[in-house]
């Protein structure tokens, strides 16, 4: 049987190719891309993972059992004990604390898909928030599994994005990225009908543009 998260990607095939092999995506993983549009992105990105943790707790509070509350524990516990912290590690070659970071400004495409995620999970219920959460949770498993394979193991040495990369090809991230499209599956057992699916797939496609637009933001800082 076809996951939902699989069909939902082939339905809406070339955003998901402009979002998961964007230029910036390709340029991270040949080691070209310009140190200011990796900062950039990087200090946009932690403003976004804060909003996103509200989002994992929102799908705690929305929970309908403590196996669904502890899923959405998960996704909350890896944004603020692992994705933070990498970027706070990264940041801090150039000076910036984890104070700057949460200080900064929220740039405009920050904002337009962190609050698009949170109002589809306050007007929508937990399918409806976790689909719109997936492009980022599974997107960056797969980005990061095949930037690693096209090079191998890296060191800073040889690409200076090599810490991203291989943080979202690790293991540990990669258990993520299935237990998410295994979650969708196990939501979408109960909860989905085909009369809905075209409004998922809205929201799928919704947020999948979003992500790689959010890349974009990053290009356009280093011009």
């Amino acid at each position: 049987m076809t996951s939902l998260f699989s069909r939902l990607k082939a339905d809406c095939t070339a955003d998901w190719v402009a979002y998961t092999d964007h230029a910036f995506v390709r340029a991270m993983g040949d080691g070209t891309l310009p140190e200011a549009a990796f900062r950039d992105y990087l200090v946009q990105d932690y403003l976004f993972l804060i909003q996103f943790a509200r989002a994992y707790a929102l799908a705690i509070y929305k929970g309908r059992s403590l196996a669904e509350m502890r899923e959405g524990f998960q996704g909350l516990k890896a944004i603020l004990d692992v994705e933070m912290d990498l970027h706070v590690r990264m940041c801090a070659g150039w000076g910036l604390t984890a104070h700057d970071l949460e200080s900064a400004a929220e740039k405009g495409a920050t904002i337009a898909y962190t609050r698009f995620v949170l109002d589809t999970g306050n007007a929508g219920d937990l399918l409806d928030l976790y689909v719109a959460l997936a492009p980022c949770m599974i997107g960056y498993g797969e980005i990061g599994a095949r930037l690693a394979a096209d090079s191998g193991p890296l060191t800073h040495e040889e690409n200076p994005y090599a810490e991203w990369i291989n943080e979202y090809a690790s293991i540990a991230y990669q258990e993520l990225t299935q237990s998410t499209i295994e979650n969708l599956d196990t939501l979408a057992a109960g909860m989905m009908t085909e009369a809905r699916y075209p409004r998922l797939l809205k929201l799928f496609s919704s947020a999948t543009r979003l992500e790689a637009e959010f890349w974009q933001m990053g290009l356009d800082e280093a011009r």
